[in-house]
């Protein structure tokens, strides 16, 4: 096959994207990504063609303001030469990159969307994804959140009148279904299957959930703390949290733990010091592939990449969430029995230090994650995902 993969660069998109790449490379087949310039090096590292992203913002934030779709039409027309240029077989978009599945639907090429993270499309009685709530328990609980189900739906219809003008602008037919910028023929959810929530009915069709795709950039190995008591490692998350919240809670609560400590500031200035305790190291990378399996407990921001690299790993995580989807990551992992949540105005010396000596000394949370990561080893996510895009792609169009 000839496939091109497209995703905006922030790690938690091009990151999952890169590793399904390689799957395919690996599998001999042509490949493609065209994400942000930050990652050519290593995508051309790794013997895949690179192809530069347009780069527009894609969550609004108060300093820069950004209307929903706004920049996806000209994002359409730079991808659309690459698309036909490529020739691919099959499009992989992003479930947030839009502008490489319009593109291969001009260009009649057919679409699968990766999905990074858990399915976030609803499900009734579900609660509003990312806003950090747990899969209700009883018929009450169910009853209560599909009171929500209509403001869920107002939303979709708005997004869908927003994508069908973008479509418009295009030259492409209006759609009369709501998440419209995920493909009706394959999608690729790559998460653990015990983080999603059971659906009535199953899946939505043609949604595949392969595990978690994993890939990092090459980094060298930090010492570890001496010692043989249990490993923690604080891993704040690298966009979120610029005071350095968790990392100084964490130092500060574990500094007479008996556990060895190692964090990360991920290369941000610590303004104030912070104090490292004598159990602990601070460094300012870590490479979470080489680290992680040394590790027993993993204290984060919940981002989804850290989540599955510590599952994967056998960590037990402590969540404690910052934004956006962190809280429904950090809820899956508790629903899961993987982990401990934090919520973020409880974060504090105090907390963190209960909820790691939880991790460290509550069987079940252990034994979750062992089995995790043996079900991660068992399945791995490339092999499967490239073999569900090689069966859409042989399957005549209109049957796949």
């Amino acid at each position: 096959m000839r496939v091109l993969l497209g995703a905006f660069g922030d790690p938690g998109h091009a990151f999952p994207t890169i590793a399904l790449a390689c799957a395919l490379h690996a599998r001999g087949h042509t490949v493609c990504v065209q994400t942000w310039e930050r990652w050519r090096e290593h995508v051309e590292a790794e013997g895949i063609t690179f192809a530069a992203a347009p780069e527009y913002h894609v969550f609004p934030t108060r300093e820069r303001p950004l209307k929903p779709y706004a920049a996806v039409v000209l994002a359409t027309s730079d991808t659309r030469p690459l698309v036909r240029d490529f020739a691919p077989d099959v499009v992989v978009a992003d479930v947030l990159t839009l502008a490489p599945a319009l593109a291969a639907e001009l260009e009649g090429v057919r679409v699968a969307t990766l999905i990074p993270h858990v399915d976030p499309r609803p499900a009734p009685g579900f609660p509003p994804y990312s806003v950090g709530a747990r899969l209700p328990r009883t018929a009450l609980g169910r009853r209560l959140w599909k009171r929500a189900d209509g403001l869920m739906a107002r939303g979709l219809e708005h997004g869908r009148c927003e994508l069908n003008e973008t479509r418009r602008r295009l030259g492409l037919a209006p759609l009369d279904h709501v998440h419209g910028g995920i493909s009706r023929g394959l999608v690729l959810v790559g998460t653990f299957p015990q983080l999603e929530y059971p659906r009535p009915g199953g899946p939505p069709p043609g949604t595949a959930v392969v595990g978690p795709l994993q890939w990092q950039p090459p980094a060298e190995e930090v010492e570890l703390p001496p010692g043989d008591a249990p490993l923690v490692l604080v891993a704040p998350s690298t966009s979120q949290d610029p005071e350095h919240h968790l990392l100084r809670a964490a130092l500060e609560g574990l500094a007479d733990a008996p556990v060895r400590v190692l964090a990360t500031s991920n290369r941000r200035r610590l303004i104030p010091a912070v104090s490292v305790p004598p159990n602990a190291r601070l460094v300012e990378w870590v490479s979470y592939a080489r680290t992680m399996p040394h590790c027993d407990v993993v204290v984060c921001h919940a981002g989804h990449g850290t989540v599955v690299r510590a599952l994967s790993s056998a960590c037990v995580v402590v969540a404690a969430p910052a934004a956006g989807d962190m809280n429904e990551n950090a809820a899956r992992v508790d629903w899961a029995g993987a982990g401990v949540r934090i919520p973020r105005r409880l974060v504090s010396p105090r907390s963190v230090r209960l909820a790691v000596n939880r991790a460290v000394s509550e069987p079940a949370l252990c034994a979750r994650a062992r089995e995790l990561a043996a079900w991660a080893a068992a399945h791995p996510a490339g092999p499967r995902a490239a073999e569900l895009l090689e069966a859409y792609v042989a399957a005549p169009h209109g049957t796949a």
